[in-house]
């Protein structure tokens, strides 16, 4: 028999994605009401995408920084008992563990791109993988849920943090398809799209992350958090871990850039759109690049492209521009440094990740040209990640002096 959960709110409540700071604060001044017990009650089920009173939804917002981490945290505990919002918190943190674990270990993000090419490959010479692949991505797998939650991502660019556990494992250990199509399919199709995030996620539930421990999707559980919408068949009784035979060894953090005093160029990327928030005077140019296509190498999606865009856009409404997408970073930024007349580009510190390869690549030949380039750390980042080292433990237990540390842990209700 199928559990119904009793308090769920009879409104529907849908998640309206639009691409600007105002709708994101918008959705946290809606949500921050529920983030201590409704939250903590009803975060596991997937109720469909006309009833999300009990997620956030934050995370597309968050992933490009429209809002950050500690505005969030800080709304909630203005609001809320910390111990009331504990779960929601720490999942604030989850998303904050995953870039600094791999931002101390980016063999694995390179790893995951040199395998994908490669299975990219073999879908052109073996027959039963592509046919596997294809009908995971078409929805045409006869796993009811699955093929709708394939559905769902492509046409809205979301899926419940629960279904994106499930969908990986069924991809993984009933499809039997690599992990790293499996995470492309996802980074081409999620607003929230993160390298960090979504890589080691699906790290995790194959078993690599936490190793020798893999997450089995199971169909009275997914009957029971979806409310019985979904009755899925065939699943995989039972898998063991996926391995892998190489070590990822544990590099130093970079040092946090201080903010620059002088006259700059300010380049916004899409994993940080709120520029003024690194470098608190005035720009004398502000241009943005996108490296939404270096995601994959296959194509991205246009609910994914026509988020990026916007948000770009709006961030840089009245002062500034988007220049052209290019894989070289380095000819735009010296013709915008030349024009506004300045040596110095400043940008938010960007993680492991499409944009900080470019920016990488780049850094040599604005040197060359007589500019430097100022990779700004969010406090934020640079308070958290070093605990980001091991599994989440680590960073969860030191959540009370961080939060401490923000002066947030005297911002509670009771």
């Amino acid at each position: 028999m199928t559990e119904r959960f009793p308090e769920l709110p009879e409104a529907k409540e849908s998640i309206s994605f639009k691409p600007t700071r105002t709708n994101g604060l918008e959705r946290l001044k809606q949500f921050v009401g529920r983030t201590g017990r409704h939250y903590t009650s009803t975060r596991n089920y997937d109720f469909g995408t006309g009833r999300r009173s009990n997620v956030s939804g934050l995370s597309p917002w968050l992933r490009h920084r429209l809002i950050t981490e500690k505005e969030v945290l800080t709304r909630v505990l203005a609001s809320h008992n910390s111990n009331a919002a504990e779960k929601f918190v720490q999942e604030v943190f989850w998303r904050t563990y995953f870039k600094g674990w791999l931002e101390q270990r980016p063999s694995v993000w390179a790893l995951y791109q040199r395998d994908l090419l490669s299975f990219c490959k073999r879908l052109e010479n073996d027959q039963g993988l592509e046919i596997r692949f294809n009908d995971a991505v078409n929805g045409n797998t006869g796993i009811d849920c699955f093929d709708h939650w394939v559905r769902e991502l492509v046409a809205t660019g979301y899926l419940h943090n629960h279904a994106r556990m499930w969908f990986a494992s069924i991809w993984i250990f009933t499809l039997r398809i690599p992990w790293q199509l499996g995470a492309d399919f996802f980074l081409r199709h999620l607003l929230d799209g993160d390298p960090a995030s979504n890589t080691l996620s699906w790290r995790w539930v194959g078993g690599l992350h936490t190793k020798g421990k893999n997450y089995l999707a199971r169909a009275d559980n997914i009957a029971r958090y979806t409310e019985g919408r979904f009755q899925p068949r065939g699943l995989a009784k039972s898998a063991e871990p996926l391995t892998e035979p190489v070590d990822h060894p544990l590099i130093p953090l970079s040092s946090p850039h201080m903010p620059t005093d002088s006259p700059y160029l300010l380049l916004l990327t899409e994993d940080d759109l709120s520029g003024d928030c690194i470098v608190p005077t005035s720009p004398a140019a502000v241009i943005g690049l996108l490296a939404t296509h270096g995601r994959s190498p296959n194509p991205i999606g246009h609910v994914v492209q026509d988020f990026a865009t916007g948000a770009m856009s709006s961030a840089l409404e009245n002062h500034g521009k988007i220049a052209k997408p290019a894989d070289a970073w380095s000819g735009p930024l010296i013709d915008a440094a030349r024009n506004a007349g300045v040596t110095t580009i400043a940008t938010a510190y960007a993680p492991v990740g499409p944009s900080r390869s470019r920016m990488d690549r780049a850094e040599p030949l604005l040197r060359d040209a007589g500019l430097s380039l100022n990779r700004v750390m969010r406090p934020y980042d640079a308070m958290t990640w070093p605990h980001a080292r091991a599994g989440f433990f680590g960073l969860r237990k030191k959540i009370p002096s961080l939060l401490g540390e923000m002066n947030l842990a005297t911002q509670k209700r009771p």
